[in-house]
């Protein structure tokens, strides 16, 4: 019989992991995802950009609306329309969704919401955030007395 070491915190890392980027997603700010289904969206950066990739797949371009809150609010809605009639088949597998969506992302202080382009091309909304750079906080001196 072989014997084996007992480990308490066997698995405890794992754990310590997933709420490591659990607590990280509030550094990133928030995601709100409401609808029938979340399309799924990429966000990457560079030095001058935030660019958003968001798959629209089945989805026409008149039916996604891209918009910015006063409150530095990224905010993308938009309905996934059934265009074939249902009354008339029984389907056997459905796997795809369809419904309203609406995804927002709290944008960081370095990005010049007046500046965003967004185009559709292929199923694909790519959404371009322009950074700047972020004010100095404003320094007052005080008189010592």
């Amino acid at each position: 019989m072989a014997l084996v070491r007992f480990d308490p915190f066997r698995g405890f890392e794992s754990l310590t992991k997933k709420m490591n980027d659990f607590v990280g997603d509030f550094d990133k700010g928030f995601n709100v995802e409401f609808g029938s289904f979340a399309p799924r969206i990429d966000i990457a950066e560079d030095e001058k950009n935030i660019y958003f990739h968001a798959e629209l797949a089945g989805i026409r371009k008149e039916d996604v609306k891209v918009s910015i809150t006063d409150n530095n609010i990224l905010m993308i809605k938009g309905e996934k329309k059934r265009e074939e009639k249902v009354e008339d088949k029984s389907f056997i597998r459905v796997e795809r969704n369809y419904g309203s969506f609406s995804r927002s992302f709290e944008l960081p202080d370095n990005v010049k919401s007046d500046s965003i382009s967004a185009k559709y091309d292929n199923g694909v909304l790519n959404i371009t955030l322009e950074k700047v750079e972020p004010q100095k906080p404003k320094e007052v001196e005080v008189e010592i007395l």
